[in-house]
């Protein structure tokens, strides 16, 4: 199994230890980003990843490290701590340049193949807000099987966690490790109703879709005759 874990911050706080447990506990490789160090920049809005290529992006070849590690893994963690209720700056910045491959637009048909998981902590609240913000991006991309695990730390930082709340932590972590392995080793990584449907309307949009690059993208892919990205 491989597992690619990317940091919506660059200390080793509370969030870094829950994900790199879990990720840990997953086995097989493991490949960390950490942001904005391993990648900083803003979209410029220019949207040549839509009209033109993703290539034409000004940080094409900066991000590439990245989108080559998440296509490569069986497994994508997202995680970030909750600022103001939400993910964090640089997390936002990193998921804005992913935009072009929302089912909308042209979504890697590996996607619809992995298992995600996104990881949030706080000192009090917000951790179902800022696991959304990642959540949707995984799910638009057409990521099958997505689980949360947020966790109120109350605490500024890991050293300072009570046991207490480790133990719960420590239990949520080997649950959804137990799962992931599961779905992993059966192979039953399958997208479910809401995922389908969704792709289903986006298929029918495309056929006379407003952005050339899009339609004929959803053509050569053949996924307005039978093939789908989850049929192999």
């Amino acid at each position: 199994m491989k597992t690619v874990v990317v940091y919506g911050q660059n200390h080793k706080g509370s969030t870094y230890h829950i994900a790199h447990e879990l990720a840990e506990k997953l086995g097989g490789e493991i490949k960390e980003f950490f942001l904005p160090r391993d990648f900083g920049e803003f979209c410029c809005g220019c949207t040549k990843c839509f009209t033109d290529s993703e290539t034409k992006c000004p940080h094409y070849e900066k991000l590439t490290p990245v989108t080559n590690a998440l296509d490569g893994a069986d497994v994508i963690i997202l995680a970030s701590p909750v600022y103001v209720y939400h993910a964090s700056g640089a997390m936002k910045a990193f998921l804005d340049h992913y935009g072009y491959r929302w089912m909308v637009h042209r979504p890697e048909e590996r996607m619809f193949e992995k298992q995600g998981v996104c990881v949030s902590t706080a000192a009090g609240a917000g951790m179902k807000s800022t696991n959304k913000d990642m959540a949707d991006s995984l799910f638009f991309w057409g990521v099958p099987k997505i689980y949360n695990i947020g966790v109120a730390v109350r605490a500024t930082n890991w050293n300072g966690v009570d046991e207490k709340t480790r133990q719960s932590v420590e239990r949520k972590i080997d649950t959804v490790a137990s799962v992931i392995r599961r779905r992993y080793q059966k192979g039953n990584i399958r997208p479910g109703i809401k995922t389908i449907g969704f792709f289903n309307i986006m298929r029918m949009l495309q056929k006379n879709g407003w952005n050339e690059k899009d339609v004929e993208y959803w053509r050569e892919k053949g996924w307005q005759d039978k093939k789908r990205p989850w049929k192999k």
